[in-house]
């Protein structure tokens, strides 16, 4: 027996002398659910735990559930709803027990928790959680450096962390975003901490970009720091011929370094001097840092100059050197000679240390996308640049990327922090869609949307159509059109919490708030499409009961994001009310709780939306 239920209200007032009373409505089970709980619980008032277990396994798609888990679900429900008055003999779960447990994602969860992909392939088989200067606390030119948006970032599951090397004295490497304001952070405290938080999400490995801006000396302080910091963690190649990239599941705990072969530090300098430098005197990324375009030109100078960040050029105009890996430590010359060294020797200590060799565009994009058999190699590109590259040479990044590593960064006019739209950039298989993780906005949660997939291990490993190659060497081509593989079926019944996660007046000084539910699909293009549910009046509980069918050409590649608005009746723009995005591979089939987010990604403590999915 359900414990008496105490009415309460809400009083908002109007023009001071005035008082309007609403009631607080107690979310209850929608039909479905009521439906659901007679069907398995057999007309009864208490479903046993094998029932239960048939639900779940039914109903919800749950293979594989025994009685025994069964029950300890039941036991979980029953402990947290001991202020229910019930009969001591009770053992199965009641309707209202049963809507408690459908309504918490921690017992009911919309997407699947667990690592499942295969881990065993090659790391270009992989999309990875990718940061862009992940130092930065806030924008670009102005905000303070620091090892706190690391920390946040290896918290949250990413898996690439870049770090732009400057010289501060003879002695001293800092981290800073060069030509800017932004305020240095020294290198050690970033490895510090990059070795403290790595694995506090996800025992897959941990890539650290470095964008240097040393001399050959510097650059052996580095490798110096690196190994004595990192010790057992770091992951190096031995010699010079890395033909294919070893597996996540290898490298479990593993940290691994990929920057560009220091051995072309003096050429790479001039030529750096050269492309930055355009007709009117100015270097592109001062240019940059103001704002400005860099001039038009052919997509082989585009790819070289335009729109980039300092350190993101450099990194591009380094050649492709050969590599090899094997699975050894780093365990000598770890700075027990204080002696100055040679270049060549200097250059040899940081070298070794690169597991993924960046390199640059030789003699035009096309030809920088040619596949060769012997070696492997990271390409990075502005978002720009693969908007052009994706027109012209589609096919050709697809085939690029199934055996070597593509990155994609935002372009150097997004001052602010903000991202570029990633779908364009999985679609042709680009690995490292690299992101300003310290912003907020709709793209950065279709980011953290793909990234919750796969158990949220910071690796998701690519479809299988991205991977093919056919006897005449064809592959995916992402301009084509392709028929509907399947539906997904979106119900929403309705949403909770807000009463507790914000005051009063917060949507509505005058009224309880009018809540309205969108449903996006991001994919491919032809997948793209947007629904909205009615606004429902005054309920901090809105039922909305509506249902929406999505038909999925890609479903691979589909992200289901979800946001709730409160409707302001006046012209002003409606209030958010929470947000989320979850990859539609990965979506559990059946009635599922969906909590909610806010603006930057962090979890709301009650506000939750119940919801159905179906593939059809």
């Amino acid at each position: 027996m359900a414990s008496k239920t105490v009415e309460s209200y809400n009083n908002y007032k109007m023009f001071k002398c005035f008082k309007r009373k609403f009631k607080i409505k107690e979310a209850g089970p929608p039909e479905d659910v009521k439906q659901a709980f007679s069907h398995f619980a057999a007309g009864g008032t208490d479903m046993s735990a094998d029932q239960l277990r048939r639900f779940m396994v039914e109903h919800q798609g749950e293979m594989g559930v025994t009685e025994a888990e069964a029950e300890g679900i039941v036991r979980q429900v029953l402990a947290r709803r001991n202020d229910v008055v019930r009969d001591l003999t009770t053992t199965g779960l009641d309707l209202q027990d049963f809507f408690y447990l459908l309504f918490h994602d921690d017992l009911n969860g919309a997407y699947r928790s667990q690592v499942h992909h295969d881990m065993t392939a090659p790391l270009s088989h992989y999309f990875i959680y990718t940061g862009h200067n992940s130092y930065l606390t806030g924008n670009q030119l102005s905000s303070d450096c620091s090892d706190v948006p690391i920390i946040k970032a290896l918290q949250r599951g990413v898996r690439v962390i870049e770090l732009d090397l400057w010289p501060a004295s003879k002695d001293e490497i800092h981290v800073l975003h060069g030509r800017t304001l932004t305020t240095p952070v020294p290198l050690i405290n970033c490895l510090k901490s990059i070795k403290e938080y790595a694995f506090v999400k996800s025992p897959y490995p941990v890539i650290i970009t470095l964008e240097d801006h040393l001399t050959p000396e510097l650059q052996a302080k580095v490798a110096e720091m690196i190994t004595q910091t990192l010790g057992d963690m770091l992951y190096y190649p031995e010699s010079d011929c890395l033909k294919e990239f070893p597996s996540p599941e290898s490298l479990k705990h593993r940290i691994i370094i990929s920057t560009k072969p220091p051995k072309e530090f003096t050429e790479s300098k001039n030529l750096k001097d050269k492309a930055n430098t355009f007709p009117n005197g100015k270097e592109s990324p001062e240019e940059e840092t103001s704002g400005k375009q860099a001039p038009e030109g052919d997509l082989r100078l585009e790819f070289n100059a335009d729109d980039r960040s300092d350190s993101d050029q450099e990194d591009e105009e380094n050649n492709v050197s050969d590599n090899n890996v094997s699975n050894n430590n780093v365990s000598d010359n770890n700075g027990s000679n204080n002696s100055k060294p040679s270049q060549p020797a200097a250059a040899h200590e940081y070298k070794r240390l690169i597991t993924i060799h960046a390199g640059k565009a030789k003699g035009g994009l096309k030809n920088a996308l040619r596949v060769v058999s012997d070696k492997v190699r990271r390409l990075s590109l502005n978002e720009q640049a693969l908007e052009k590259a994706a027109a012209s040479y589609s096919t050709d990044l697809v085939r690029f990327t199934q055996r070597n590593v593509l990155r994609v960064y935002p372009k150097g006019a997004r001052v602010n922090s903000s991202n570029f739209k990633p779908i364009i950039g999985w679609m042709h298989g680009a690995q490292m869609v690299a992101f300003n993780m310290q912003g907020y906005g709709k793209s950065l949660w279709l980011m953290h949307g793909m990234f919750r997939a796969n158990g949220g291990c910071g690796y998701v490993k690519k479809p299988e159509f991205l991977m093919f190659k056919g006897p005449r060497n064809e592959v995916f081509d992402p301009e084509r059109t392709l028929p509907p593989q399947k539906r997904l079926k979106v119900k929403v019944y309705m949403g909770d919490g807000w009463r507790f996660d914000f005051s009063q007046t917060h949507f509505d000084t005058y009224s309880p708030p009018d809540f309205y539910t969108k449903v996006y699909i991001a994919g491919v293009p032809a997948d793209c499409a947007k629904k909205k549910t009615k606004v429902i009046d005054d309920d901090w509980a809105p039922v909305w009961d509506e249902e929406f069918t999505f038909p999925l050409t890609v479903p691979e590649l589909a992200l289901l994001r979800i946001e709730v608005r409160e409707h302001d009746r006046s012209l002003e723009k409606d209030d958010f009310g929470g947000q989320t995005c979850l990859p539609v591979s990965d979506i559990k089939p059946g009635i599922r709780a969906v909590p909610l987010y806010d603006k930057k990604g962090e979890k709301f403590k009650s506000v939750k939306l119940l919801m159905r999915f179906q593939f059809i």
